[in-house]
């Protein structure tokens, strides 16, 4: 399997979404909010990345409702964010959900695939001296 290749700046903009979501989730609960965002490798083949608020949380007869266009629950909403983000997902081959969490907040997760070679080797970033 080859991992397609990735779009940096939809990556960003999905992680961008999916943090600014988690703090306006949390801006109102009246007490300090925590967002976590975590990543591992899961298995051999995929990447994990968690964003998870302590925020409203999230119906669950909402869940998948929330990557419909057009659907909001925010005031201010358009309902393009979630969607958007699901389709840049899943046009680098990975998939995107969200869980309601027990208690406050909800986590939304997405899986990309990896390819990882023996030759595969991090370049140090350059010095600036």
């Amino acid at each position: 399997m080859r991992a397609p290749a990735r779009d940096r700046v939809g990556l960003q903009q999905v992680l961008m979404n999916l943090m600014l979501n988690g703090i306006e989730a949390m801006k109102d609960m009246g007490a300090p909010g925590k967002l976590t965002i975590s990543s591992h490798q899961n298995g051999d083949d995929q990447l994990l990345v968690s964003v998870a608020d302590m925020g409203i949380g999230l119906q669950p007869e909402h869940v998948e409702q929330i990557f419909s266009p057009f659907f909001t629950s925010k005031s201010q909403g358009t309902g393009m964010g979630l969607p958007i983000c699901r389709s840049i997902i899943e046009s680098q081959g990975g998939r995107l959900w969200a869980t309601a969490s027990r208690g406050p907040g909800a986590t939304f997760q997405f899986v990309l695939p990896v390819k990882v070679t023996a030759h595969s080797v991090i370049q140090p970033a350059p010095s600036r001296t």
